[in-house]
């Protein structure tokens, strides 16, 4: 139902923003504040896109939780469809959310409603049932050298 709401109203208050501005400044005028928007929301985003990567990357690569940057860089990408739609409204919701303040303030609000239950790779919970460093465990199954042995046809191993 929302998502109905969104799509009837957001046009409608674009339409009526794009009357009152161009009636005060004129068309040309209007028309240049729209390009403008759009040329300097792709740099923007651009900009704040590859500092939400790096964050990614580097919550990858110390093994942190990477919610956080996943969800700065969906709301960067969000900001970037808003700043290439032509309008003023959705213009000036695309540049909030490249204000850092506001998206941390979004991405609470979001965890506020998201129950996260664990985080982590399947079976690292697990302990190992020894704590000794100088154990490795692993399978293994004995080869009967009287059995003939089957040879693949991938030329890497000889006998």
């Amino acid at each position: 139902m929302w998502l109905l709401i969104a799509f009837i109203a957001v046009p409608l208050i674009e339409i009526a923003l794009f009357i009152q501005v161009g009636g005060a400044i004129g068309l040309w005028p209007t028309l240049a504040i729209v390009l403008i928007t759009a040329f300097l929301g792709t740099f923007l985003v651009r900009t704040q896109g590859a500092m939400a990567l790096g964050q990614l990357r580097n919550s990858f690569s110390e093994l942190n939780d990477p919610t956080e940057p996943l969800v700065h860089g969906a709301m960067i990408l969000f900001a970037g469809a808003l700043l290439l739609t032509p309008g003023f409204f959705t213009d000036a919701l695309g540049f909030a959310l490249l204000i850092p303040a506001v998206r941390q303030s979004a991405y609470r609000a979001i965890r506020a409603r998201v129950n996260i239950q664990s985080f982590g790779a399947p079976g690292a919970g697990q302990q190992r049932p020894t704590s000794r460093p100088d154990i490795i465990e692993g399978e293994f199954h004995e080869i009967d050298d009287n059995e003939p042995r089957t040879r693949g046809t991938s030329g890497w191993t000889k006998d």
